[in-house]
């Protein structure tokens, strides 16, 4: 192959992918003084407070904001529109329930709701008070290719601008171009479901709790937005979904009214609605050569329990302080034994959360008599006030 030719820039690390993990990461590495490159393909739509709530949120946790607040982020995502949750509960059969709750710990809150396009805008405006990071947006990778004899990596943009690298980091999600360049695999399989996130407007004030019944069919779940509006996430069969995606909003409302359990209230509208497939994926490794992966390039988790992004966050921090540890490593703060170290960090730890999700996902999907009496005498226990519900709710909090 041909080597590239007019480099006209060198960066000490190119991120691809400017999402929420990406734009995170870019962030953390320019604080600790290397030059970076963001490039991302899709630049996000401006807010404006009269907008339409976007179907796509995340339950951040507190451990996730302490991250933005480092960053500089969390300032700029607070003059925009989210919601603080304290309570998350969980139950299958009536008088079955775990409750969880932010005093339980003394915390003012476990988390907050907030537009995944809301996360990102907020790390871009933060981008833009960093003379030391270059956004390359809209555009996409045109080819990446290594230095003949060099310890770095060429990157070439569809727009022309050709640059080398020291670390080319991949945040650029689930189908990965860089993940499959460095010829890292994944194991991994699609779940039998789908979900279904469907925005409403309800008749009473903002909620500040987040809930989930579980059915052999899958779970059935609330999380509160902003105001007199709530998002539904509807798992079930993905026949099933694709049915439900195919129904105009009033038809769609009824079928809520007969599946979704009696605490939710029945004075709602549809507004809006979207469907995904339930994929895992989790790549074989996390670095190669002068490339590092995270969030859904590196792992891909069911949204049982809304910990994607968080997870995606946790990988963003151990890689930053990863290499603020190595910076003046002679061997380079980029080399694989450095990044060998960051996978250390959350190998194992994204690998427990995934299969966590699975046993849950496993354990509640199906309706044999035995197996439901003992996992809601589980649920059941799990919600006596004890040292153990204390350190799982600082889990779920990312502590």
């Amino acid at each position: 192959m041909e080597q590239l030719k007019n480099k006209n820039h060198s960066y000490d690390a190119v991120v691809v992918g400017g999402g929420m993990v990406g734009a995170a990461t870019a962030i953390g590495l320019a604080q600790l003084g290397l030059t970076v490159a963001v490039v991302e393909a899709f630049a996000p739509k401006a807010y404006e407070s009269s907008q339409p709530l976007d179907l796509r949120v995340s339950a951040i946790s507190a451990a996730s904001e302490e991250l933005l607040s480092r960053l500089g982020a969390l300032k700029f995502l607070k003059t925009m529109r989210q919601v603080a949750y304290k309570g998350l509960e969980t139950w299958e059969l009536d008088g079955c329930i775990t409750q969880f709750h932010s005093d339980q710990i003394g915390a003012s809150h476990l988390g907050h709701i907030v537009e995944n396009r809301l996360i990102q805008l907020s790390l871009w405006e933060r981008i833009t008070q960093l003379d030391n990071i270059s956004l390359y947006c809209p555009v996409k990778i045109n080819q990446l290719q290594r230095s003949h004899g060099d310890d770095a990596i060429d990157v070439s943009l569809e727009d022309g601008h050709v640059f080398s690298t020291k670390l080319l980091i991949g945040a650029d999600g689930a189908n990965s171009y860089v993940r499959q360049w460095a010829n890292i695999g994944i194991t991994g399989w699609d779940y039998a479901q789908s979900a279904m996130l469907i925005n409403i407007e309800t008749g009473s004030d903002e909620q500040d709790v987040t809930w989930q019944q579980f059915t052999p069919q899958g779970p059935r779940s609330l999380l509160p937005l902003p105001g007199k509006n709530a998002s539904l996430v509807w798992y079930d069969d993905a026949n099933r979904i694709a049915q439900l995606s195919q129904l105009n909003n009033t038809a769609l409302k009824k079928q809520i009214d007969q599946h979704f359990p009696e605490r939710l209230e029945r004075d709602f509208t549809v507004v809006n609605k979207a469907s995904f497939k339930l994929t895992r994926r989790h790549a074989q490794r996390y670095y190669s050569d002068n490339i590092v992966i995270l969030g859904d390039a590196a792992h891909t988790i069911n949204p049982l329990a809304g910990q994607g992004v968080n997870l995606g966050f946790k990988d963003v921090d151990a890689l930053i302080t990863t290499i603020e540890s190595q910076l003046h490593n002679e061997s380079g703060w980029w080399n694989s034994e450095v990044l060998k170290q960051y996978q250390g960090c959350r190998y194992r730890d994204n690998q427990l959360m995934m299969s966590a999700m699975d046993m849950f996902y496993a354990s509640f999907s199906n309706d044999i008599l035995p197996l439901k009496l003992l996992r809601n005498s589980a649920l059941k226990l799990a919600n006596i006030d004890s040292p153990i519900k204390k350190y799982v709710l600082k889990y779920a909090m990312g502590f």
